[in-house]
């Protein structure tokens, strides 16, 4: 979501698709300009150096037609984790007052239960949803006013030690359509 929003705010560019793999991770699959896709590759790299997250990032100048089937998944859910593996981003939230979300991501469920009651208690914010990612993986998205989910997702950070492994805790100020059109219902 951090490298998505990052992605759509430096250029003219849309979701076509995002996939699950077994890393665990994402492959996003974008479209726009080439000019664009280039600049989004770029500030792909620099958000996830900046989190100091692995990132493979490739542009494909002018796709053939021919290739579609390879790249289009159809939806898939997986039955081990109880949720899409591939999803096309088509649920936009309409919502576009100024809020924030904000995610906690674990290797380790209680830690991301405890970091998430915390954040609750610290600010007024709402829980979006929890996604699970397999291999113990959990991330736990949060709503509110930039302020308040910034002090929630910091005061959840600092339980997360002990209980498991922090992997991400972040906070996207006014997230960009793409990222609104991929959070869960």
């Amino acid at each position: 979501m951090v490298v998505l929003d990052a992605m759509e705010k430096s250029a003219g560019v849309r979701v076509l698709q995002t996939e699950l793999n077994d890393a665990p991770g994402v492959c996003m699959k974008l479209y726009g300009r080439l000019s664009d896709v280039q600049s989004a590759a770029q500030a792909a790299e620099e958000a996830a150096n900046a989190m100091q997250t692995k990132v493979l990032v490739h542009v494909i100048s002018g796709p053939s037609e021919l290739s579609v089937p390879a790249y289009d998944a159809p939806i898939e859910i997986s039955p081990l984790i109880e949720q899409p593996v591939v999803q096309k981003p088509e649920n936009f939230m309409n919502d576009q007052s100024s809020f924030a979300v904000g995610l906690i991501e674990t290797q380790g469920f209680t830690a991301v239960f405890e970091a998430i009651d915390t954040a609750l208690k610290t600010a007024a914010v709402d829980v979006l949803a929890r996604e699970k990612l397999g291999g113990g993986y959990i991330t736990v998205l949060i709503k509110g006013d930039v302020a308040a989910v910034t002090a929630a997702i910091e005061a959840g950070r600092a339980k997360v030690d002990g209980l498991g492994r922090l992997i991400a805790a972040h906070v996207i100020a006014s997230p960009s359509e793409g990222v609104l059109r991929l959070l869960p219902k």
